[in-house]
């Protein structure tokens, strides 16, 4: 199989597992709605932003959606509007990605092409990603001819070419331009964790246009009982508004079941099907029949003719066509996709109608819903480590309302202006509503977020815990770093309280697991082996031979929290223990000092 080798890959493979774990800090002033809706924004460079969050969220999350730096050479803009090329956390020419790839690389990053660097700095973070998501768990990523190539050789090595899902040409733009080759689309790479967990087959039942014509439908079916009347005004409402019904521009009926179009899905394909005769309900003659045959048998089109579903031509000349009603439309994810770029700007224009320059080519909420629509549904969990505008959290406000789901998401950004004033800002008013560029108000959509920035890291530089971590904090990082999972039963409330400083009453009623709920030591059991921790007077005794201490007395009160669960050995974390080696194997206990035994990265 080909791989993709570049200057520097060997050094940042693994980077990865070198990046210290960060804690969350809230502001909650900047938190919208309702917190126990679980969408989080988090502020801080994504990498460093996505190891914060694992002990959160391994293994949950259905979908992400990546939006990376093309590397065009000029990206995005500085504070003032200036283009200046990549303006990233890992820029190629900025101070703070020379610094990392010096530490990180080496002496020979000063030899690495752009290329090279964005490599560089996609490899650890696909890594991190990959750990996010469900055994069921898919991965989109938007990329243009700049770096599709490498993008599809990064992915096969990480996700393996057997978990290639497929490749979406978005034709996005028209360019009038004189060049060799007019440059008109950019392409979506899917991706998933194990394909084989997938289901067979995608289908999503809302789109935007569909909803509408719905609704249109019942209007003109409840204002025009005459059926001619009622086809003839709606056929002037289709005429002018065809160019905006893709992909209804074909349904130009109407009945009393609502709008339709004509199907000629009645052919057998590729083989023999049934043959007989439907009669002409005018001339009375059978219809032409289909070259191969019917795909139905004669019972099954008895019916259909009964029910009203079959659209006969003027004589028996023309094959039968079935009727497909608006509400009966299921769609497909169409590996050609055509979706005019500038909606995108258009739709953030009129979310900020003062900035005449909120945001470079911010993707178009539609192209995500359609994305997410047939990815994800109930309360998934949707995850954008590049978060730009907000639009991943636009379009799964807008994909809930439309079908009453109850998705979640988690973005991150990292330029704290754009963060703060933009990604947030937007979300924000499409939630509770605003007034858009024409003055009109419009109505908010629901729903809330919390929003984070990166706190400090957990350890000191001497690998010290630092005296700020809460138990809750450390809770969550040692199950996960002993397990590879979150802590269970991770709830709503966690999102409300992803802070290690956010005030001594707000820490006490952190919220993580039944375990944290009750003040146990008992963090959870993991395949037979229960994992528990002595830290921060948890058993409000900081004695030495108390709640920080493996004692006879502790030990038995770590039993007393398993009682009637199956474990077969208990790890646990402490500041020191006073049992015999000969005791600890006795109780099949393994014992971890804190903080020299927890994993710093």
């Amino acid at each position: 199989m080909p791989s993709l080798h570049w200057i520097g890959k060997e050094a940042v493979v693994n980077h990865h597992h070198a990046v210290p774990f960060h804690l969350l800090r809230d502001v909650p002033e900047l938190s919208v709605g309702e917190p126990g809706a679980g969408n989080l924004i988090v502020q801080g460079d994504n990498l460093v932003a996505l190891k914060a969050l694992l002990p959160y969220y391994a293994g949950q999350v259905k979908c992400a959606y990546l939006d990376p730096p093309y590397n065009t050479g000029v990206d995005e803009r500085d504070e003032q509007g200036k283009r200046t090329g990549w303006i990233y956390s890992d820029n190629v020419n900025s101070p703070e990605i020379r610094a990392w790839l010096g530490k990180v690389v080496g002496a020979e990053a000063e030899d690495l092409s752009r290329h090279d660097k964005w490599l560089c700095m996609m490899y650890p973070r696909l890594a991190l990603l990959k750990q996010f998501l469900r055994a069921d768990g898919v991965l989109f990523a938007s990329i243009d001819e700049n770096e599709i190539a490498s993008l599809r050789l990064l992915f096969d090595d990480l996700f393996g070419v057997a978990n290639r899902v497929g490749t979406i040409v978005w034709k996005n733009a028209t360019d009038n331009n004189p060049t060799n080759i007019a440059s008109e689309h950019e392409y979506v790479l899917c991706y998933a964790k194990n394909k084989e967990r997938l289901p067979n087959e995608w289908k999503s039942t809302n789109l935007a246009v569909k909803t509408k014509l719905l609704e249109i439908g019942e209007e003109f079916v409840t204002r025009f009982k005459d059926s001619d009347e009622r086809q003839a005004e709606y056929s002037k409402w289709f005429r002018k508004n065809k160019d905006f019904l893709w992909p209804f521009d074909r349904y130009k009926f109407i009945d009393d079941g609502g709008i339709f179009t004509g199907s000629q899905s009645v052919h057998n394909p590729g083989k023999e099907g049934y043959r007989f005769d439907i009669l002409h309900p005018v001339t009375g003659k059978p219809c032409a029949e289909p070259m191969m045959g019917y795909r139905f048998p004669k019972a099954t089109a008895d019916k259909l003719r009964e029910e009203g579903r079959i659209i006969f031509g003027d004589d028996e000349s023309k094959i039968i066509e079935l009727k497909l009603y608006v509400k009966d439309y299921r769609a497909k994810l169409s590996s050609l996709f055509e979706l005019d770029g500038r909606i995108g700007t258009n739709e953030i224009k009129d979310i900020f109608p003062d900035d005449n320059r909120p945001f470079d080519f911010p993707k178009p909420t539609e192209l995500i819903e359609e994305l997410l629509s047939f990815a994800t549904s109930g309360d998934d969990l949707v995850l954008d480590p590049f978060g730009g505008s907000g639009t991943t959290g636009d379009a799964v406000l807008k994909l809930n309302m439309a079908d009453n789901q109850r998705r979640r998401f988690v973005v991150v950004e990292m330029k704290p202006k754009i963060a703060r004033e933009l990604t947030a800002k937007r979300v924000k008013r499409v939630a509770q509503g605003y007034t858009n560029a024409k003055g009109e108000q419009v109505a908010g959509l629901g729903g809330g977020f919390r929003f984070c920035e990166l706190g400090e890291p957990l350890f000191d530089e001497s690998g010290k815990i630092r005296a700020s971590v809460r138990f809750a904090d450390l809770a969550r990082h040692v199950y996960f770093t002993e397990t590879g999972e979150p802590l269970p039963e991770l709830v709503a409330a966690d999102v409300r309280r992803l802070t290690s400083n956010s005030g001594e009453k707000d820490s006490k009623s952190l919220v993580t697991s039944a375990a944290t709920r009750k003040k146990s030591p008992l963090l959870g059991i993991h395949n037979g082996r229960a994992v528990c921790l002595l830290y921060n007077g948890i058993l409000k005794d900081k004695s030495v031979d108390g709640g920080n201490a493996l004692t006879q007395a502790t030990l038995a009160l770590l039993r007393t929290a398993c009682d009637g669960q199956r474990v077969e050995r208990l790890v646990v974390y402490g500041t020191s223990q006073r049992l015999s080696p000969a005791r600890l194997k006795r109780e099949g206990v393994t014992f971890k000092q804190i903080p020299y035994s927890i994993r710093i990265t």
